[in-house]
């Protein structure tokens, strides 16, 4: 019986790989979670040797579940090198044809009965592991904050006071701190998670948010997460355009306090400092981006602008 359980012809090897990348610090779930699919993969096809049609058939039915994300890619194409550089000269890396190709970030522009329905799912998530208790209070950080995925990865337990209501991210993108406040609602959310996470890993884990193992949670279990709460919101999916993806929280907090600032007749020119500041902007120009990336959204601001003495300013993009 190996480690993870693998049960393919590649079985050894992959247990050999997997503890060279832990011995290098590279431990992360998502890589054990992908190879674990193509080990079954293998097992149930017979397939015994890691060559072009091995690998390629297995990326080609990944493919057809995971649609534009392509970065587990990495893993089986990694796995593939160091095979070739433990003794297997003929096994396969994974041509560089697979890469998807470059798409401007555009984003995906969330609604509210779809808001609505996401955190419902995520408070009926059945899942063995921490994000049963977790999910909610992850995502509300992002939607009612619009912090970055990355900043509530990182957010430690002692940056988040939920006696005076406030979170501290530090040091985040541009090596920028900030300081933001919470409602009641995201204090009590907060408080339920923090309280289960105590009874499991007691009151010394480093992050807020963790693994099984009490380790920081990765970007691809947050990616793999938002995809499973969003299909069993049984939320639709647009064919073409971007997918819904955890980072557009952070878009809908932009523009809904932009949108709530034009309906109530505000300047909105002197209330984008205070936004830019809040979401860790180094410039202005990056909170113009949240406005700009959007034609298809700018235009259900038409009526609003033209009673609104208030426009926003030019920046230049096109």
């Amino acid at each position: 019986m190996n480690g993870y359980g693998f049960v393919s012809a590649f079985a050894t090897e992959l247990d050999e790989y997997l503890a060279f990348k832990e011995n290098m610090g590279f431990s992360g779930s998502s890589r054990i979670w992908y190879l674990k699919k193509f080990d079954a993969y293998c097992a149930e096809h017979g397939r015994a040797v890691f060559d072009r049609e091995t690998v390629e058939g297995w990326v080609t039915e990944q493919l057809e579940r995971s649609g534009q994300y392509r970065s587990w890619m990495s893993y089986v194409r990694d796995f593939g090198r160091w095979l070739q550089a433990h003794g297997n000269k003929d096994a396969y890396v994974l041509s560089g044809q697979w890469k998807a190709s470059f798409v401007p970030a555009h984003p995906y522009l969330m609604v509210g009965h779809e808001i609505e329905a996401f955190f419902s799912a995520a408070a009926q998530l059945e899942v063995q592991s921490p994000w049963q208790w977790q999910a909610v209070a992850f995502f509300i950080l992002m939607y009612s904050c619009g912090i970055r995925t990355g900043e509530a990865r990182a957010l430690l337990a002692e940056h988040v006071d939920l006696h005076d209501g406030y979170i501290d991210i530090l040091w985040s993108k541009g090596s920028r701190s900030r300081r933001l406040p919470l409602t009641g609602e995201v204090i009590e959310i907060l408080a339920a998670c923090e309280g289960t996470s105590k009874q499991h890993f007691g009151p010394s884990r480093q992050t807020f948010f963790v693994s099984g193992t009490g380790s920081k949670v990765t970007a691809a279990a947050v990616g793999i997460l938002f995809n499973r709460i969003w299909d069993q919101a049984r939320l639709q999916r647009p064919t073409h355009g971007q997918q819904p993806r955890p980072y557009d929280f952070r878009h809908h907090f932009a523009y809904a306090n932009i949108e709530r600032w034009m309906t109530q007749g505000k300047d909105v020119t002197a209330m984008l400092p205070y936004l830019s500041r809040y979401m860790g902007h180094v410039t202005f120009e990056s909170t113009f981006y949240y406005i700009h990336t959007s034609p298809d959204f700018m235009g259900a601001y038409v009526q609003i602008t033209q009673k609104s003495e208030s426009l926003l300013p030019e920046v230049g993009f096109e």
